[in-house]
């Protein structure tokens, strides 16, 4: 808060006397004024902020699938799966989710992917458009699992999902026929996520 203080000084020494035309001696009053300030002083600075958002993906997957079959003898194992993704893509960009597998099964003697007795569907996926029939599962072509359009994005709900990060299942479905020797098989698959 300000305070404001006035001094008053009358001077009747010589200096401070001064004669009038009527011959009268005036008082020289000397008024002084002192102002002091308590308040703070302020500094303002403006920074600009630039940042360059690009089309991106990201994807994750359990470590292990297992497939099962239960009741007639020779029924096909099945499993599923839940792939989990997020991605963001330009107002004339896509994005694709896809899976291939890294190799045949392995030890020889059992289901063949060359045969195509590995195939799965596709569920309705959070984001984007789902494979719409059964897919093979190859170790030389990747399928689509799921094709994102143009300016979409995960999570904040509008043109982007409600959820994030976005879903989709896949149930897998292996041939269990006659011909395969008895014995434990395995393969690896490989999910990409591609964003242009």
């Amino acid at each position: 808060m300000g305070r404001t203080m006035i001094y008053l000084g009358i001077h009747s020494g010589a200096a401070g006397r001064r004669k009038s035309p009527t011959g009268v001696t005036v008082l020289a009053l000397i008024v002084g004024f002192s102002h002091v300030l308590s308040a703070q002083a302020y500094g303002y600075a403006t920074q600009g902020i630039s940042v360059q958002l690009s089309s991106a993906g990201v994807l994750s997957v359990p470590a292990n699938l297992s497939l099962t079959t239960s009741g007639s003898i020779f029924n096909n194992f099945s499993g599923t799966l839940t792939v989990n993704y997020k991605a963001r893509t330009t107002p004339t960009g896509s994005a694709s989710l896809t899976v291939q597998a890294n190799s045949e099964f392995s030890p020889t003697g059992g289901p063949t992917l060359g045969n195509g007795d590995l195939t799965f569907t596709c569920g309705s996926p959070a984001l984007g458009t789902s494979c719409a029939s059964a897919q093979t599962v190859s170790a030389s072509v990747s399928r689509t699992v799921v094709s994102v359009g143009s300016n979409a994005c995960t999570g904040g709900g509008g043109s982007c999902s409600s959820s994030d990060p976005a879903s989709v299942q896949l149930s897998f479905t292996l041939a269990n026929t006659p011909q395969h020797k008895t014995g434990t098989y395995s393969t690896s698959l490989l999910f990409t996520i591609s964003v242009v």
